[in-house]
């Protein structure tokens, strides 16, 4: 059955992945970022291979009013939402934690959190609302299994805390309607993104020296886009962790001869 999903942050890197990934198997989807520009040159991108429909809205994560706002437009352009991903985010990991500029920690945790926060309460009282319920998957990320990494401190923070936010509103929202909304998260991994290359720029050497381990370690978001939408589609209980770099995988990884090798994802981007 065709489903109607809203991602934040799909006009680029694992948003826009996803959004693709739905629509080429038929659900209709509207995608969301701040710049209106940016919105429709995904919206078209997306559009040109599928039978569902997509549609795009600019929004300001931050802002409740601009994340109700979404929420009001999506289900008068689909009619209802059945699935909500709360996607949008923000990763400054060049820096130390008192060398981080002032202005990428407000983004960072102001993005990261606040978005995630207000994403969750409009979806969770908007699925409640409708006769079928709904899902909403959060996005988690580097951190937030509660390692320290380096020059992350920050941005781990921040997917920390929503790990936490996550399993209160699993247990929150449990009997809500029925049983009928669940909220899950998803922890899909490194990902190459926009986002990662940026930051791979302004610190080359260090791309350059954990060349190997990069390799073992990242993935492309177009190969790992599959694997979590098949899961979201197919998940029926609440609190479900959806992963993709599972220990499992990792381990194979590492004891795969050859493998950095063989999954050079760094020369696809030219670095």
């Amino acid at each position: 059955m065709s489903k109607n999903v809203v991602i934040t942050g799909s006009t680029q890197g694992i948003g826009r992945a996803l959004a693709r990934e739905f629509a080429r198997r038929g659900h209709s989807v509207v995608l969301s970022g701040r710049s209106q520009e940016n919105v429709d040159k995904a919206v078209a991108e997306v559009s040109a291979d599928t039978t569902g429909k997509v549609v795009g809205h600019a929004t300001d994560v931050t802002d409740p009013t601009g994340v109700q706002g979404l929420w009001d437009q999506a289900s008068a352009d689909l009619g209802s939402v059945d699935l909500w991903i709360n996607n949008a985010g923000v990763a400054h990991t060049t820096s130390d934690i008192v060398d981080t500029d002032v202005d990428d920690i407000r983004t960072m945790v102001t993005t990261n959190m606040l978005g995630t926060i207000y994403g969750s309460q409009v979806a969770v009282r908007g699925m409640a609302a409708q006769p079928g319920g709904g899902q909403v998957f959060n996005m988690l990320g580097g951190g937030s299994d509660g390692k320290i990494r380096p020059n992350m401190g920050v941005y781990s923070a921040t997917k920390r805390g929503l790990d936490l936010f996550t399993q209160a509103l699993v247990k929150e929202t449990k009997d809500l309607a029925g049983g009928k909304v669940r909220v899950g998260q998803i922890r899909p991994g490194l990902l190459i993104t926009e986002g990662w290359l940026r930051e791979a720029a302004r610190a080359p050497e260090q791309v350059s020296s954990q060349r190997r381990i990069l390799n073992i370690l990242l993935d492309d978001v177009d190969d790992v886009a599959p694997y979590l939408v098949e899961r979201m589609l197919t998940s029926t209980k609440p609190g479900d962790a959806i992963a993709w770099l599972t220990t499992t995988r990792l381990t194979k990884r590492f004891m795969t001869p050859g493998f950095a090798t063989k999954h050079d994802v760094l020369a696809r981007h030219g670095l």
